[in-house]
């Protein structure tokens, strides 16, 4: 019952958050505050209670499952399991969901107690989807997840709020609609073949089908997910939803959601369709590719601040996709690195952002510079933070980039020399940030903005010792996450290496003859 509460706490904080705003405004906030604290204990206690982990597949590492029935007749039940993965991943979730809380504490200031209701509600939809092992039951999160995200950008966003959030809900949705068609299909021809009627992710594993119908499905799946995470040419949301979205709004799409859509790459595409998954690597890696070099050429073209942080998440998240498809220990070592160092990073520079606006009340940076004669505290964290976007060895997206480029070269190395060219790109956008808003002569206008509050101050300061600790200490990542990449790949093991074997005994055949 621990997994459940997970996601329990921040659902029922929500719901007494929106309430507590009668009261008082600041009530909603700590409760909100309170839902993180509570919800990490938890986690902590299963990680710690649950050390050894549990088999369930013959070769599978779990911390913690649960298996409830739920709707028996249709074979749906609430199983939550968690890994080394999902492990990492709620961790970041409930980080990054503080700091949200924090930063929005003086920001948002009308209907704070819907506010904090909807921030809650998509941070538990997100844990269910981190959880979920029931193909519905990660379909329900998923929905959760994406429709109080839809009213945080409708209710507290900018200028252009309702065209962003519109066109947010839009490709979101269609994408949710693709995914439950094909979950759908993989059930009912796991019926056909079985005679049983399940959701059941373990169950659904190794689902005998034509390669035909395996490439539709697995499209299926695949297509739902990169808009989600995004990747070309499905990414045209992302930079209006992050740009008009509040702070938090953008924290927690930016570091956590997106890496939904990878989770999604992760624990399902490849595993569940391994042979059409094994056949589409190419065009997906060269997707991910195009989504690097696309992704940096467009930041680098931005005046507006927040929609260049927004076009660098397309390009980071690029090298993910990349990784995932290239599907060996060192490639997916590296992904997962990435995931975390980019949520971490990049809700770092939403936050400066943030911070900047609130004071400037402007993102275009043609009218900043000489910042840091009036701002030296926010200055130096908004250039630390962009150095490690641009991926700083000693930093945590350097090791993510590192070792993704490392396995993709002994796997495709023409993808890997173009993808390391998104390297070079990064530097010159981020460097074009700091330079554009942080250095110059200083305007007149800006001598009296104040400089950022110990709230913030905190919250960067934790932030700033997670990328450090990730790039100087990334083994502990490493050991966490291996349980969790075993899973994976011990799915996918014995097809692909029948496969590659079935491959190898046909090219020997054509060279006899």
């Amino acid at each position: 019952m621990m997994l459940l509460w997970l996601i329990l706490v921040p659902a029922i904080g929500g719901l007494l958050a929106w309430p507590a705003e009668r009261l008082r405004p600041s009530a909603a906030r700590w409760i909100s505050l309170a839902s993180m604290v509570v919800d990490l204990l938890i986690l902590l206690q299963i990680w710690q209670h649950h050390a050894g982990p549990i088999d369930i597949t013959g070769g599978g590492r779990w911390v913690a499952m649960l298996n409830i029935p739920w709707i028996p007749q249709l074979g749906i039940n609430i199983t939550l399991g968690l890994d080394g993965l999902s492990l990492l991943l709620i961790l970041l979730t409930i980080g990054l969901g503080f700091v949200s809380v924090v930063i929005s504490w003086s920001e948002i200031g009308e209907r704070v107690g819907a506010f904090h209701f909807n921030l809650l509600w998509t941070l538990a939809g997100t844990i269910g989807v981190f959880l979920a092992l029931d193909l519905f039951l990660f379909f329900f999160a998923w929905e959760i997840m994406l429709v109080p995200m839809y009213f945080l950008i409708a209710l507290w966003g900018h200028e252009n709020r309702i065209y962003a959030s519109i066109k947010f809900f839009l490709f979101t949705q269609g994408s949710g609609l693709l995914m439950l068609l094909a979950i759908l299909a993989l059930v009912l021809v796991h019926r056909r073949a079985t005679g049983t009627l399940t959701f059941n992710y373990f169950q659904l594993l190794g689902t005998r089908m034509n390669p035909a119908t395996e490439m539709w499905i697995m499209l299926g799946f695949f297509i739902a997910f990169i808009v989600k995470l995004p990747a070309v040419p499905f990414h045209t949301w992302l930079p209006d939803a992050h740009t008009e979205a509040p702070t938090a709004g953008s924290v927690i799409l930016a570091g956590i959601m997106l890496k939904t859509g990878a989770y999604g790459l992760l624990r399902f595409v490849v595993p569940l369709f391994p042979l059409a998954a094994m056949r589409f690597a190419p065009i997906a890696m060269l997707l991910g590719v195009i989504g690097i070099i696309y992704g940096a050429v467009l930041a680098f073209g931005q005046t507006d601040m927040k929609r260049l942080v927004a076009y660098s998440s397309v390009s980071h998240l690029g090298f993910v996709l990349l990784g995932i498809f290239a599907w060996n220990t060192l490639a997916l070592q590296g992904a997962v690195m990435q995931m975390l160092a980019h949520g971490v990073s990049t809700g770092a520079l939403f936050i400066t952002v943030g911070a900047l606006q609130e004071r400037l009340h402007t993102r275009d940076m043609r009218q900043m510079g000489g910042l840091w004669a009036s701002l030296p505290r926010l200055s130096a964290l908004g250039m630390f933070f962009a150095i490690a976007s641009l991926g700083l060895p000693g930093l945590g997206n350097f090791i993510g980039e590192f070792l993704i480029l490392l396995g993709t070269f002994r796997l495709h190395p023409v993808f890997a020399v173009i993808g390391a060219l998104g390297v070079i790109t990064a530097a010159a956008y981020s460097l074009i940030l700091v330079q554009r808003a942080f250095h110059g002569p200083p305007r007149e206008t800006m001598a009296a903005v104040p400089d950022l509050r110990m709230r913030h101050l905190a919250v960067m300061a934790a932030l700033s010792v997670a990328i450090i600790g990730l790039g100087l200490y990334p083994q502990p990542i490493f050991d966490v996450a291996a349980g969790g990449l075993a899973n994976l790949q011990s799915a996918t093991h014995g097809v692909l290496t029948l496969a590659a074997s079935d491959t190898g005994s046909k090219r020997a055949e054509g060279g006899s003859r």
